[in-house]
């Protein structure tokens, strides 16, 4: 199964590296301040213990970090089967003395303690998505040798979930945010967007303090080396998912020697700038609605007919509609439609829920109820059914908009909005504008768009899918093609991510990689 807490699980999908831009025009809404609170491991019968191998690894360790490096875990029971600890890192890896920051770690123990290899830390996208939430069921579904073979780590990055978190606002205004729309192709809906992003940014640098320019990609994959020391490994063994494909190929490149066996599926392409990262993925988006609605037009229920350009026009015109109209739903939160666009998208990373899409779009259409697409966009938006949210999407954009420049323009947002019409004639429209979010950020990026060799590191095992609609599968060539040692494997199906989405063919090559170092031929195709 996929995890359910991050971007591309059956149950939870939020953001991903499209999570910013496909919700524009919310990300003018108006705002509010508040304080979103990062919570501990869970209680336990706390000890002090070593790294599990007894060994702190402490070579090469940056000056001012020794302690840091050198320090022993608390380990706490949490979940049914796992150990939870907390790891300080500094706030800022050039200057330790400006103070330290936490990472909430859950581990899962090998089930074979002579079979154990080491630790595999696993991140599940993003960027904004925990890994301590879900990595207790994330490793029910692995191998069981793999079980036996290593530690499974969940960790939330800097600035997201149970670690110090980036904070900006409360639940009410979140929701807020959600129900207000603007349109930023005219001049009045374009001001008001800046504006409201002002707000939010200035509501996120009030309530998150220095760590909102501290969150950035590079200050991420530091954080692993520290990681991997107090876990006693001399190598970090890595699996990453979309997002987490970026900061693992940052850290290989940054620690080759360190880098062990690395599995990046659903990988980004580091190479290109945000108005291209936007154009592929609506462009994928795209791809995959119609994907989706050529495979419900055969089926009973499917609230479409005739064929799928003819269903394609039909969601549009629903989109139009509820533009105009906002639905009514369950709870009595109007359906606006960037809540449709988002409950909409979010199935396309899973063909596993498109039923789900299916019956959503049947009662909006036919019954003029909005209720199921709210849920769906609550779901990405990491909303839970009591009302509180996560803070997925407030990571998101503070650590994209370290991660790249954008350009915000009105003039090149326009001309981007041309070429989104042309890639994505349903759903362009909504990932315009979405530049206004960074625009307004109060820290400038500390990094740009280029091509990653992690030189020395050694082979890394690049998954990608031909049919992914959030890191399209061009990404995870360029990505295998820029790493010294990349060697691709591809998976042919629809979805974001491929390990452990029921592709025998993947599954087993990847346990083969993560055992005994096995390399797919050349070009394997899944």
């Amino acid at each position: 199964m996929r995890p359910p807490e991050n971007d591309r699980g059956p149950d939870d999908i939020p953001g991903d590296c499209a999570g910013r831009r496909r919700r524009t025009r919310r990300a003018g809404s108006a705002l509010a301040l508040a304080v979103l609170l990062a919570t501990g491991p869970a209680a336990g019968a706390a000890t002090v213990a070593a790294p599990p191998s007894g060994v702190v690894v402490t070579a090469q360790v940056p000056p001012g970090l020794e302690d840091l490096y050198a320090q022993q875990l608390v380990w706490s029971a949490c979940g049914v089967a796992a150990e939870c600890a907390r790891v300080q890192v500094p706030l800022d890896h050039e200057n330790p003395a400006a103070g330290q920051v936490q990472l909430a770690v859950t581990r899962v123990a090998s089930t074979d303690p002579a079979a154990r290899q080491g630790s595999l830390l696993v991140n599940f996208g993003g960027p904004g998505g925990s890994g301590t939430a879900s990595i207790e069921a994330w490793a029910a579904g692995l191998d069981p040798r793999v079980r036996a073979a290593y530690d499974i780590v969940g960790f939330d990055p800097r600035g997201v979930g149970s670690s110090t978190a980036v904070e900006c606002v409360d639940d009410a205004t979140r929701d807020a945010m959600r129900a207000t729309s603007v349109d930023p192709d005219t001049p009045e809906g374009l001001a008001q967007a800046v504006a409201a992003a002002e707000r939010f940014a200035a509501a996120c640098a009030a309530n998150t303090g220095p760590l909102l320019g501290e969150v950035d990609t590079v200050s991420a994959a530091k954080d692993l080396d520290i990681l991997r020391a107090v876990l006693g490994d001399d190598e970090l063994h890595y699996l990453g998912y979309s997002y987490g494909t970026l900061l693992g190929a940052t850290y290989a490149d940054l620690f080759p020697e360190r880098t062990g066996r690395f599995v990046l599926d659903a990988a980004m392409d580091p190479s290109l700038d945000g108005a291209r990262l936007t154009l592929d993925q609506a462009a994928g988006f795209e791809r995959s609605l119609r994907v989706y609605v050529e495979s419900c037009l055969p089926l009973d229920g499917c609230p479409f007919e005739g064929t799928a350009d003819e269903g394609l026009a039909e969601i549009e015109a629903l989109l139009r509609q509820i533009e105009a109209q906002p639905l009514p739903t369950a709870d009595g939160r109007p359906l606006t439609v960037d809540n449709a666009v988002s409950g909409l998208i979010k199935p396309l990373y899973d063909p596993r829920i498109w039923w789900f899409l299916t019956q959503s779009l049947a009662l909006a259409t036919e019954h003029g109820d909005g209720t199921g697409l709210m849920r769906l966009a609550d779901i990405a938006y990491g909303r839970g059914p009591d009302g509180t949210y996560t803070n997925s999407y407030e990571a998101n954009i503070a650590i994209d908009c370290l991660d790249r420049p954008e350009n915000d323009d009105p003039a090149a947002m326009a001309a981007l909005d041309a070429r989104l019409q042309e890639a994505s004639p349903t759903l362009g429209d909504w990932f315009s504008h979405g530049q206004v979010t960074c625009g307004a950020w109060p820290h400038e990026p500390v990094s740009a768009p280029a091509p990653i060799d992690a030189a020395g590191a050694g082979p890394v095992l690049v998954v990608g899918t031909t049919g992914d609609p959030a890191t399209p599968y061009a990404w995870s060539q360029a990505l295998a093609a820029q790493l010294e040692d990349g060697h691709l494997l591809t998976r042919v199906g629809e979805g974001h991510g491929a390990y452990l989405s029921g592709n025998r063919c993947v599954d087993d090559t990847v346990t083969g990689y993560l055992l005994e170092g096995v390399l797919p031929a050349e070009e394997r195709i899944c």
